[in-house]
């Protein structure tokens, strides 16, 4: 569930900062900004971010039984308490000229001093015959946005994270069957939600499965499964394979990073795509800072409050920087 920004105006040419990204950090950080009287902008495509897709928040400090959608724009309007300014657009480039660098979006662009980079993360794919094709018709990456869409319905969830099984409650709450597909007989979930899950009368777990191909002509209408085993430490296919009839198909297998804009000025990252940052949230590349789940430190332990925090700290790390060029 995404929320509208209403009240925008077109951004002007030139800012001291520029936040490139909508969710927890660059919230975060567009309100410290505000408070240091830095001119700011923040761009995104997709204010809140992730937390979007998030039934409940429960494990933000002081704001129990949250929907991510609402906690979302509360972060965004704080920030815009302080006077920062928001557009919403997409960042296609950015390019380092002389003093500033010039950030290109599909309507504009726009010059910056520095810039914080809080772009988070995006679904990783399953990269399985069927999944191009079929996403919108029965394949969604988000069941609190397409759960009741398949009321009544038998539906799988793939994963074996925390995602997963939080996605898994969310769909029985509408699907006449759930099935939860992992590769693994053990799960990466925490054991409370794990628990959660197996108490609920119409999910099952499938275990150890891959989705070979999703199958369908105008929508899904059944995964071809192939059974796995552990073998040294990893997944193994064996020859079993077989049919499982479902209307829809949620992936929930990770996430990668959005580092692509990083990698166009020459941002160190590390062997999984993630910006390398210090205690101060700065990169290699000067007057180029990052925070949130894009970063090395923040992609370890994905929490709203560290990405908040590493916001805060992306911020007064950036009015540094702008102190030394006046």
């Amino acid at each position: 569930m995404k929320f509208l920004i209403t009240g925008e105006k077109k951004p002007e040419n030139e800012y001291d900062l520029v936040i490139i990204g909508g969710g927890p950090a660059g919230c975060t950080a567009g309100l410290y900004a505000g408070r240091f009287r830095i001119k700011t902008l923040i761009i995104a495509n997709d204010f809140g971010g992730l937390i979007n897709d998030a039934e409940v928040v429960d494990n933000y400090p002081g704001i129990p039984d949250v929907k991510g959608s609402e906690l979302g724009k509360k972060f965004l309007e704080h920030a815009k308490k302080y006077g920062i300014e928001t557009y919403l657009d997409e960042v296609i480039d950015i390019k380092k000229e002389n003093k500033f660098f010039k950030i290109i979006t599909t309507k504009n662009e726009i010059k910056a001093k520095a810039i914080i980079l809080a772009t988070g993360e995006k679904h990783r794919k399953l990269g399985v015959p069927g999944e191009k094709e079929l996403t919108g018709k029965g394949v969604s990456y988000c069941a609190i946005c397409d759960a009741p869409l398949f009321k009544g319905k038998e539906v799988a969830i793939v994963g074996g994270g925390n995602a997963s099984f939080t996605e898994a409650q969310i769909l029985a709450k509408h699907a006449k069957k759930v099935y939860l597909i992992h590769r693994r007989n053990w799960f990466r979930a925490d054991p409370i939600e794990v628990e959660r899950v197996k108490k609920i009368e119409n999910i099952e777990i499938k275990t150890p499965y891959v989705i070979k191909e999703i199958k369908g002509n105008d929508k899904v209408e059944y995964l071809v499964l192939k059974k796995t085993r552990e073998g040294n430490g990893k997944v193994v296919e064996t020859d079993e394979t077989k049919k499982l009839k479902v209307d829809g198909l949620f992936i929930a297998v990770g996430l990668i990073p959005k580092s692509e804009l990083a990698k166009k000025i020459g941002v160190k990252l590390n062997e999984k795509g993630y910006v390398i940052v210090d205690d101060y949230m700065k990169t290699n590349v000067e007057g180029v800072f990052a925070a949130g789940d894009l970063t090395d430190k923040a992609s370890k332990f994905r929490q709203i409050v560290l990405a908040a925090a590493q916001g805060a700290i992306a911020a007064y790390s950036a009015f540094e920087f702008l102190k030394r060029l006046d």
